[in-house]
């Protein structure tokens, strides 16, 4: 079994904190360095063997496409952004996946799969980590002193409150975090669909222009740069 020694390349702290614990709970990935900036990451590629690079696009001075494009040899990547309209761009210089924030450990996984397809690595030890995300239901939050245990599927939606966000289910839970932190910790079916919320797509009822109704009747706008995702989304569901 081949070990892939990664490199994060990411200017937000609290992304490259969720890729990093996200390496952690994968046996055959191994972190080599978190960088804030592509000038970090090229010091790094000099001084080490890297196999797998987790890139954000839209880093400060010099863009993780540009850095791509300035690499003569380059690792297996795996884009991580908010920002679809880079992905075309991305595929054309042969990256293996594209990740969309907020990503959940299951779908890191999946990129990190077809890494292992390529370089034709043993997948047997592939059974550990998902097995974990399909059987998770609920975790924990803390709330005006009470640590309280949250079934995702009684969540409807949730939304950003400056540095706390707001988990609406048959109440509302207030608690300290952010929006993008709390949905890495969330499956797949927690969609992101403005820069203040996200809902739970199985409450979805139906989408009219920009806006979403859910079952209950509470109706949300959709964010012009999540829109192609919010469809893709769909389109995935229905395929």
């Amino acid at each position: 079994m081949k070990i892939l020694r990664c490199l994060i390349a990411d200017d937000e702290p609290i992304a490259r904190q969720i890729v990093e614990s996200y390496i952690k709970d994968i046996p055959y990935l191994e972190l080599v360095s978190s960088c804030k900036n592509a000038f970090e990451v090229m010091e790094v590629l000099q001084q080490e063997t890297i196999d797998l690079l987790f890139l954000d696009i839209n880093m400060p001075k010099f863009t993780g496409i540009s850095l791509l494009k300035s690499l003569t040899k380059r690792p297996n990547v795996i884009i991580t952004t908010a920002y679809p309209e880079y992905a075309i761009e991305g595929f054309e210089l042969s990256v293996t996946d594209y990740l969309l924030k907020p990503f959940s450990l299951e779908r890191f996984l999946q990129a990190v799969l077809k890494v292992q397809q390529k370089q034709n690595i043993d997948k047997e030890v592939i059974k550990v980590t998902p097995t974990v995300e399909k059987e998770q239901k609920s975790l924990f939050v803390k709330s005006d002193k009470k640590i309280i245990k949250l079934n995702f599927e009684e969540v409807t939606y949730i939304e950003a409150y400056g540095n706390y966000i707001k988990i609406y289910t048959d109440t509302m839970i207030l608690t300290s975090q952010t929006l993008s932190e709390f949905l890495g910790k969330l499956p797949n079916n927690f969609l992101r669909i403005h820069k203040s919320y996200a809902i739970n797509f199985n409450h979805l009822k139906l989408i009219d222009g920009n806006q979403i109704f859910l079952q209950n009747e509470v109706k949300l706008p959709i964010g012009k740069s999540f829109k192609k995702q919010v469809i893709e989304k769909i389109d995935n569901e229905i395929s």
